[in-house]
């Protein structure tokens, strides 16, 4: 394991790439980087575990939640932004055929910051039923999408 302690897992969108991840820190330390490609799978390997493979960091990535609504909300999640995932590369495209295009001119450039919270706050999987902490802040940082034990492993 990763991780011994739950641990936040967030879903993201990098206005700079325009791609989803899914990133979890402990601590200071990125355990969880993982940018979300139309091509993966979320598989449910039992009650209460799933994985997913990120064959550009070649690292399987498994999470262990404590109740099986929590590991169906974040697959439906992850499911969710696989598609957008999939609608941001189709657009990206576009965008570069249309920049390629001398007719056209080039979209504005995005006033964002370069990493977006992408999910609303979800209940915390730590065995409590306390609401995660939604106070606006003006600093980026993630909303927590999962409370989840990390486990990463090279193939």
């Amino acid at each position: 394991p990763t991780s011994k302690h739950a641990v936040t897992v967030s879903y993201f969108y990098d206005s700079t790439r325009n791609v989803y991840r899914i990133i979890s820190l402990d601590g200071t330390k990125a355990i969880i980087n993982s940018t979300i490609s139309p091509n993966m799978t979320f598989t449910k390997t039992s009650q209460k575990f799933g994985q997913w493979a990120d064959s550009r960091a070649n690292t399987v990535y498994g999470l262990g939640f404590s109740t099986e609504h929590h590991l169906s909300k974040f697959a439906e999640k992850f499911a969710e932004y696989k598609e957008a995932a999939r609608l941001a590369k189709e657009k990206s495209q576009e965008k570069m055929d249309m920049a390629t295009s001398p007719s056209q001119e080039s979209p504005a450039g995005e006033l964002s910051s370069p990493l977006t919270p992408v999910t609303p706050p979800m209940e915390n999987i730590n065995g409590t039923d306390e609401i995660c902490d939604t106070t606006p802040n003006s600093d980026a940082r993630p909303e927590p999408a999962q409370n989840a034990l990390a486990f990463a492993h090279s193939p």
